[in-house]
């Protein structure tokens, strides 16, 4: 996904996306046609409107998962089930190329970035993928998915230049043989193919966009075997790849974060963000495809030093889902994909230089996997609405946005979709963002007519931030629904009896009407007016937190509820891995059953429900407990279960959480060492590879030290660098600058032998820094060695081609030593000066040795390169203390480790993190900064004073339930007199209302 936080790039992107607008627009009409890739496979189509999965209509409504952001493939189809539970279709993911091919030529894909496990999952759950594998694709990733040696590549990235060409060939041609295995016309749930990621702007004169390059990477996956139809992701709707273009993709699609990524007022919504010309741009650029957006707002990207996901999820609340994902339905939109629903962890190095540990995103599932969240819950409703809908809404035409045409309120506009028969109107307030409540009333054109509702009395409300669907002729199994001004979540057909759910918001006045009915009958509850005209049957009520159920006819159930209501119903298919084109209507039950349903089978006469709890729940059936029912299951275990008068099958699953004891981690017997043994004058690096490069094909970034100083040109990619450089002292030395690079809210330290000589606390806004730093008096004559511990942040993105940012390094850029090297003849500093350099990063640097945890998840520090993080590590010799809040009296790293044991009950979901308690957030480094490794696996990286992490979730899997666990934790001291964090704890999650 596109970062958006820094207002230079903002600004550029919207010029870009002013003037690729109006080229888009502008000229003659293109000559559209239907792309030939068609005839590849024909069980992936598509219309204008929409795709088709073997022949069905498909209305795609997807979240996006990463599945190496969570590095536990067992816990994988939980996700996969959350999003299902959702009503949710699909799922989006990105393959990572710096995860696979750490060292030119060497690919892999086993243990944690195996994929299997990941097809696999989604196929159990019924969920279909659209696979987005790169080679570029951002998502705040490590050098935005590209491995750290591209930058000793001459050519320009993403561009048909030779040499990065050749260097993107192997990944290319390994993942797609995977990929291509995991098509649906293979049998696996693969749908759709993004061959690059938001391909949209350039710079630095190279061509864009580049017909060459996209052709070209385009028949490379259809060469390896890709079938399926190919999308694009433009990050915003300019037009590139379109049908008509020079290298056009079969479905074309953009982007669109329209609330940007600045959480820091969540409550504020600026004017003018709503898209509202969408559907005319669309028809301008791609009129025979359906209107996609890959990725579409599901919550923030978060810079160090930001407002914390906390924030972002407020801002991108329910409120949000409910007026902008419906405006992306009110436009046509069939194929959505939500970014992120589940964002996860950037453990072990993985993210870019800008984002920090926690990628939660602010997104409908949290990064502890829980759903507690209203606005999973409010997206719930949206997806099963749109799964009821089926080709009725798939197949509608939308038309434009309107005011006092259907409601007589000009403060309420409305957009129609129009079908063969169903109409749906989509209502929201005329300022999207007010928080006024507006009254209206709606005129709709129905099979009986122009009918203005409520019929019987009162008005239709919006209340602040708010958007509904409104329908008319919508048909609900063998009746037709002629209208309704309350929203629909989702209807079923079991037998002769038909179930429909409708809900609105609180204390609002709602009406539908039922086309040639015999009349209402209310069954539970009261307060539900009705009447009879021209043959119709009209219901008609107030909102309140009292279910009411209502029979029309003889099989027809309206459950009537409020909208908080309608967060604990769910629907679940009765056949495991059915994806949404092998559903109907009765293969689904509709259930009450609070916190969490995952899945539903039927068999021996009961019905047989998989789900979570978090309080004692009565879960009802009521939709789909028929005549051979008698009993039912919740979690494997026996239900006392009864029928009410209304055929609803209930019964009480009761809630005791059992005593979580978790170790104070103050008590444990901590061990520690110095982390820095390079700071020893007996300190011997000589196995160290030499800094002595005098030429680099990273043409981004000019040399401007005698060799090249920093780590990718020497195969040290992440975590922390180390650079010595070996001097004979002429006794004249009394300072040295130096220029370092390590990517936002990095740090780093400089000593001359064991004299600790200045840091750079580091800063949110600073990747970049320069320091001035005082040196202690020298001998003349005398061996000194400057040692330098750079925090490496990640590589940056490559956003704009031609612009080569990812290239930028890390580690030394520039340094001058008055005293010690006498101005060069021709004035700069590359001309020789006796230093001579070493470097190291992670144990082997490209042949990394850290196994299954990948080639990020170390850096350079001494304890890393000797494996001392690692579960059982000979550490017993090792000095006891308090662990990490020990005080430390002294600039360097000082690292802690310990075990301790968990003894979690199984089947209980507990989810942990560990806290750092440290000076306020600000967004200036403050004295000290720390790492986390849980059993080996890096799980943090706290800078103290930027912030705003301090909580680190760590998944089971990672930690170990149920015995034991070790844990270390790396304290880096910045500052003269040292340091002390203030404390160190092992919690269980808490819930935020958002």
């Amino acid at each position: 996904m596109m970062k958006a936080g820094k207002l230079l790039l903002r600004l550029a992107l919207a010029l870009l996306a002013s003037n690729a607008s109006a080229r888009a627009l502008s000229g003659k009409p293109r000559d559209f046609i239907v792309h030939e890739e068609r005839a590849l496979q024909d069980i992936v189509t598509w219309d204008e409107h929409s795709l088709f999965v073997h022949g069905k209509r498909v209305n795609f409504w997807g979240g996006e998962f990463h599945p190496f952001r969570l590095p536990v493939p067992s816990l994988w189809l939980d996700i996969f089930q959350k999003i299902r539970a959702m009503g949710y279709n699909g799922v989006s993911f990105y393959s990572a190329w710096v995860l696979h091919e750490p060292k030119p030529g060497h690919f892999s894909a086993k243990g944690l970035f195996d994929w299997e496990p990941y097809f696999e999952a989604a196929k159990q759950a019924g969920v279909y993928l659209v696979a987005r594998p790169g080679p570029y694709i951002n998502a705040e990733v490590h050098g935005g998915g590209f491995p750290g040696w591209l930058q000793r590549i001459s050519g320009n990235l993403r561009t048909p230049d030779a040499d990065y060409q050749a260097a993107s060939k192997n990944y290319i041609e390994s993942i797609t043989s995977i990929l291509a295995k995991a098509q649906i016309t293979n049998g696996g749930p693969i749908i759709l193919f993004q061959p690059e990621n938001e391909y949209s702007a350039g710079l630095n004169n190279v061509t864009f966009p580049d017909a060459d390059y996209m052709n070209g990477l385009m028949k490379q996956f259809r060469d390896l075997g890709i079938v399926v139809p190919f999308i694009n992701n433009v990050a915003w709707p300019s037009g590139v790849n379109a049908p008509g273009t020079d290298a056009p993709v079969d479905i074309y699609g953009h982007d669109s974060y329209p609330f940007g990524m600045d959480c820091s007022d969540p409550k504020h919504w600026i004017d003018d963000a709503l898209p509202t010309n969408w559907r005319e741009t669309h028809l301008e650029q791609s009129p025979n495809t359906p209107y996609m957006i890959v990725e579409y707002q599901g919550g923030a990207f978060q810079p160090w030093g930001g407002d914390g996901f906390e924030k972002c999820a407020e801002f991108t609340n329910y409120e949000f889902e409910r007026v902008f994902y419906k405006n992306n339905i009110a436009a046509g939109a069939t194929i959505n994909n939500f970014y992120m629903t589940f964002g996860g962890t950037n453990w072990g190095n993985l993210g870019h230089a800008d984002g920090y540990t926690s990628y939660d995103y602010g997104a409908a599932i949290t990064e502890e996997r829980q759903v507690y969240r209203e606005k999973y819950s409010e997206a719930k409703l949206i997806a099963n609405f749109i799964a009821a809908s089926g080709d009725a809404l798939a197949s509608a035409t939308p038309g434009y946005n309107t005011t006092g045409e259907y409601a007589d309120n000009d403060a309420v506009t409305v957009t129609p979709l129009i079908g063969d028969k169903t109409k749906f109107f989509v209502a929201r307030q005329t300022k999207y963002n007010s928080l006024d409540s507006v009254s209206y009333k709606l005129t709709l054109p129905t099979s009986a007519g122009n009918l203005t509702i409520p019929q019987l009395g009162g008005t239709l409300s919006l209340h602040g931030r708010d958007s509904k669907i409104h329908v008319a002729d919508y048909p609900v199994g063998d009746y037709n629904l002629l209208y309704s001004s309350a929203e629909i979540f989702t209807w079923k057909k079991h037998g002769s009896r038909t179930t429909l759910v409708v809900y609105g918001g609180p204390n609002e006045q709602h009406e539908l009407a039922v086309s040639k009915t015999s009349g209402a009958t209310s069954v539970e509850g009261y307060g539900i007016k009705s009447s009879k005209r021209n043959g119709n049957t009209i219901i008609n009520w107030q909102s309140n937190p009292q279910r009411r159920v209502v029979r029309i006819g003889s099989g027809l159930y309206v459950v009537v509820l409020d909208r908080n209501s309608a967060y604990d119903y769910w629907t679940v298919s009765t056949e495991e891995g059915a994806t949404s084109h092998e559903l109907t209507p009765s293969s689904e039950l509709i259930v009450k059953a609070g916190y969490l349903l995952r899945t539903a089978s039927i068999s021996g006469g009961k019905i047989h429900l998989i789900g979570d709890i978090n309080a004692t729940t009565t879960v009802e059936v009521v939709a789909g407990a028929h005549e051979k029912v008698s009993g039912l299951t919740f979690n494997d275990e026996d239900l006392k279960a009864t029928f009410d008068r209304n055929g609803f099958l209930k019964a009480t699953v009761g809630f005791s959480a059992p005593e979580i004891t978790l170790p104070n981690l103050d008590s444990l017997a901590w061990r520690s060492v110095d982390a820095l043994p390079e700071l020893q004058p007996d300190y011997d690096d000589s196995a160290w590879p030499d800094a002595d490069h005098t030429e680099t094909n990273n043409t981004y970034w000019p040399l401007t030290t005698p060799t090249v100083l920093w780590g990718a040109e020497y195969g040290f990619h992440a975590g922390s660098l180390i650079t010595r450089g070996h001097f004979v002292a002429t006794g004249n030395e009394s300072v040295i600058h130096l220029n370092v690079s390590g990517g936002s809210a990095f740090a780093f330290s400089a000593w001359i032998n064991s004299t600790f000589i200045g840091s750079w606390d580091g800063s949110g806004e600073v990747k970049i820094a320069n320091l001035t730093l005082d040196v202690p008096k020298l001998s003349q004559g005398s061996n000194y060695v400057l040692t330098v511990l750079t925090d490496h942040m990640g590589h940056n993105g490559n956003w704009f081609v031609g612009y080569n940012e990812m290239k930028t390094p890390r580690g030394i850029i520039g340094y001058a030593f008055p005293g010690h090297t006498p101005p060069s003849a021709n004035g700069t500093s590359r001309a020789p000066d006796g230093i001579k350099w070493k470097i190291t990063g992670n144990l082997g640097g490209e042949d990394f040795h850290s196994g299954p945890r990948g080639s990020l998840n170390e850096g350079a520090l001494w304890v890393e390169r000797n494996g001392f993080h690692l579960p059982s590590a000979p550490t017993s010799s090792w000095k006891e203390n308090e662990g990490p809040t020990s005080a430390l009296g002294k600039p360097g790293v000082t690292f802690y480790t310990t075990s301790f044991d968990l003894d979690i009950p199984e089947s209980w979901d507990v989810p942990l993190s560990f806290v750092f308690n440290g000076d306020a957030f600000t967004g200036e480094g403050k004295g000290w900064r720390a790492q986390l490794w849980v059993n080996g696996y890096q799980f943090g990286k706290f800078a103290n004073g930027i912030g705003p992490q301090r909580r680190f979730p760590v998944p089971e899997g990672i930690l170990n339930y149920r015995g034991k666990n070790t844990l270390g934790v790396s304290v880096w001291a910045l500052e003269e007199g040292g340091a002390k964090p203030e404390g160190f704890e092992l919690v269980k999650a808490y819930k935020t209302p958002y």
